[in-house]
């Protein structure tokens, strides 16, 4: 039982355990948001616009009836459709689907968008710093040349690194297209025969 218990405590304790009960609750509230957004100012514009276009204001009125629709007495005697007994499309609910899935998407795509800018600037950031720091290995090869650790010795010895390093990155690729024409020349392909055939050809033309 104390091992049940103890296992349970590590479980509830993990951090992706945490992150998804915070989700959960943060995505509830979320939920409760876009739809006020979409109940209370989004669908009142949209009947306004339905009642101006088609002279009725509500997507709830927005319903294709299968067959002829049942109807009952309301509290005043008037005849009445009876929805619950009634087949029918009910395209106004399907709209409002739709809005609050557009909205959904739409919050959610600003929200990943501005978190991956966040992202990006931070990793330019640190990129920029560690790139002016130098490894302890650097501050004594900057020591044993009789320099200072200022920021313009610094910014001078990363700077002739970098241009070391490229050309370190040039030599090699150069030494690398050598090797490859040298190795070429001595197993030459198909197509480099037919080229000294049709060379020696020329020549024999001539």
């Amino acid at each position: 039982m104390k091992k049940f218990f103890a296992e349970f405590k590590k479980f509830i304790s993990r951090g992706n355990v945490l992150d998804m009960s915070v989700g959960v609750i943060v995505g509830g509230a979320f939920t409760a948001i876009v739809n006020g957004l979409s109940n209370f100012i989004l669908k009142p514009v949209i009947n306004w616009l339905l009642a101006l276009m088609l002279g009725k204001g509500s997507l709830e009125n927005i319903l294709t009836f299968l067959g002829e629709p049942a109807y009952k007495l309301d509290a005043n005697g008037a005849s009445v459709i009876d929805l619950a007994n009634s087949f029918y499309i009910d395209w106004g609910s399907f709209i409002n689907a739709i809005i609050n899935f557009l909205l959904i998407a739409l919050v959610l795509f600003i929200i990943v968008r501005t978190i991956n800018k966040i992202n990006e600037k931070n990793s330019n950031l640190l990129a920029k710093v560690k790139k002016g720091m130098l490894t302890k290995e650097e501050r004594k090869a900057l020591k044993a040349q009789g320099k200072k650790l200022t920021a313009e010795n610094i910014r001078a010895y990363l700077e002739e690194k970098d241009r070391l390093a490229k050309e370190q990155e040039e030599k090699a690729k150069l030494e690398a297209e050598e090797k490859a024409r040298q190795d070429r020349l001595e197993n030459p392909t198909t197509e480099d025969l037919l080229k000294d055939i049709k060379e020696l050809l020329k020549g024999m033309n001539k």
